[in-house]
């Protein structure tokens, strides 16, 4: 069901601290917290002994204490004292930890192989520390569906032109043909539609009047992180190939599905633009209009999960689900091989 050796978003890194939360990923329960220096920890919440969650006991210096009989477990997961047999610690009293690092102002968890877990294949993020772009503070949304339909939703831009009339909707939207493309690590569905007006998001943030060019670039990588690419740009200066013009917005929205269960996602997202670097009110107003889409977007996908999980008939597909079931096949290869190894 689940990719396990690749980089998750566990969740902003401004959210944890020196106590202790519990955590739920890919159906596996975790306690994180950061230690004294800062670096944060993350380990199995349950005692060896009788199961008790460790984020029910207390953090003592950069150990963890459990709350039924004492027994202290450090930041790798070893068990460092059991007062009750103070002499005799008990060998197989370990927990499990994850690797877990900071990075583009999130913390990333490693639910894999702890061997295989290199930093540097965390998703990039172009232009992060790059003063000339803006950035969104962003936002987290608990989904109850399966991450997979997420997943197909961000393959997917015709369904703005239902979902999001008021936002990221627009002429062409609805049947203006779509390419998709395999990449070494996901797929891409993009779109260029012609002298149109801009969606009603972007209206405001073009620096130029009148119609547009206009590129819906939905993409979709390994194991669930999607990067929407949103370029406006004069009429006659867009196109495949065409570089940016003085006036070109770039607009790329940074989204990260994290599965809890196999019936719930959490969604992360953060938007990067190259203007208006230091406006803040674009960027509060542009952090407003994705959480109000990303809610339009819960309410379809809470009803698609429960009416796909028990289909009182058969489904169909239409052509603009070739992106997405590309890329589920591609996921579904790569747990087969995770598995068979």
């Amino acid at each position: 069901m689940f990719l396990k050796n690749c980089w998750y978003v566990a969740g902003w890194s401004k959210d944890y601290d020196r106590t202790l939360k519990a955590e739920t990923y890919l159906g596996e329960n975790i306690v994180i917290y950061r230690r004294g220096d800062g670096q944060p920890v993350a380990l199995e919440n349950a005692c060896p002994h009788r199961k008790l969650p460790l984020s029910e006991g207390k953090l003592i210096g950069d150990t963890v204490e459990c709350g039924y009989h004492g027994l202290t477990f450090d930041a790798a997961g070893a068990c460092v004292a059991a007062p009750t047999q103070r002499a005799q610690i008990p060998r197989r009293a370990v927990v499990k930890s994850y690797p877990i690092v900071d990075r583009y102002r999130l913390l990333w968890i490693w639910m894999g192989d702890p061997d295989r877990a290199d930093p540097d294949l965390i998703f990039p993020v172009e232009n992060f520390d790059n003063p000339d772009w803006g950035c969104t503070d962003g936002g987290v949304l608990d989904i109850d569906c399966n991450y997979l339909w997420v997943c197909d939703n961000l393959l997917d831009p015709s369904h703005v032109a239902w979902v999001h009339v008021t936002s990221f909707a627009g002429a062409g939207t609805d049947d203006a043909p779509l390419d998709v493309e395999k990449t070494d690590c996901g797929v891409i569905v993009s779109r260029w539609i012609y002298e149109q007006p801009p969606s009603p998001y972007y209206a405001g943030l073009v620096k130029f009047s009148g119609n547009c060019d206009r590129l819906q670039h939905y993409e979709m990588c390994l194991p669930g992180i999607g990067l929407n690419k949103s370029i406006y740009t004069p009429v006659g200066t867009g196109g495949p190939g065409s570089a940016p013009v003085d006036l070109t917005l770039i607009n790329i929205s940074y989204n990260f599905m994290t599965p809890i269960t196999e019936d719930k996602t959490r969604y992360f997202w953060f938007q990067h633009r190259n203007t208006d670097p230091r406006d803040k009110a674009v960027s509060e107003k542009m952090n407003a209009g994705a959480r109000m889409a990303f809610e339009e977007d819960r309410a379809v996908l809470e009803l698609v999960h429960a009416g796909m999980k028990d289909p009182a008939t058969p489904y169909i597909d239409l052509g603009l689900d070739a992106g997405a079931k590309q890329f589920r096949l591609m996921l579904s290869r790569a747990i087969a091989a995770e598995t068979a190894q």
